[in-house]
């Protein structure tokens, strides 16, 4: 969604901002970095958005990255997280840093985010440490690859369907890439990929 920044509440942490769209102006939900990257009151934003509907609402939120937004529905995924804990977290963990602390299962640091317990870092930990993979790849085994990264992301879900967990998958898929160059096609990244997992 285009649109221009017409105010702001909360910013100090997850919170809201209200967003003019040719004259009607939408409330919408978002974490405190989203808040930030919007920019000053006036301006132009691009904002990427999730409606999450209920019985009784009707909930917007708003996301500065689509690679936000698929954190949050990865986040929300996990039983006992709800769209709040998804954008405290979201607010207090760079992506990078969450990327990290679910492949390295440190569930202390999923912990410092408002509203999560230790028994809820853990299971987060726990349930999302091989679906984190192929959103972005481990922290630290190479280049990210996400669900939109063309032949790349294609060939991660390519391994997944083999059977592969999505952080091997996406590791093997970086290495493969790396070896073969930008360029490479679906095919050939899937066959050498599939030579790097097996190893």
């Amino acid at each position: 969604m285009i649109a221009k920044l017409t105010g702001r509440l909360d910013s100090s942490g997850a919170g809201h901002a209200v967003i003019d769209v040719g004259g009607v102006g939408y409330l919408v939900e978002a974490s405190a970095r989203t808040l930030d990257a919007l920019g000053p009151v006036g301006g132009a934003v691009t904002i990427h958005t999730e409606m999450l509907v209920g019985e009784d609402f009707l909930r917007l939120l708003g996301f500065a990255k689509a690679e936000e937004r698929d954190w949050f529905r990865l986040l929300t995924s996990v039983q006992g997280v709800g769209a709040k804990v998804a954008l405290a977290i979201l607010s207090a963990l760079e992506i990078s840093d969450l990327q990290r602390a679910l492949a390295s299962g440190d569930s202390a640091m999923i912990a410092r985010a408002n509203g999560v317990g230790p028994k809820l870092a853990q299971r987060i930990t726990h349930e999302l440490k091989d679906k984190a993979g192929a959103l972005g790849g481990i922290a630290g085994s190479g280049p990210i690859l996400s669900a939109a990264s063309g032949p790349l992301g294609d060939a991660v879900t390519a391994l997944t369907g083999l059977g592969f967990k999505p952080g091997e998958a996406s590791t093997a898929v970086a290495a493969a890439n790396e070896e073969l160059g930008a360029g490479a096609s679906l095919d050939a990244l899937v066959r050498v990929a599939l030579k790097k997992a097996a190893k």
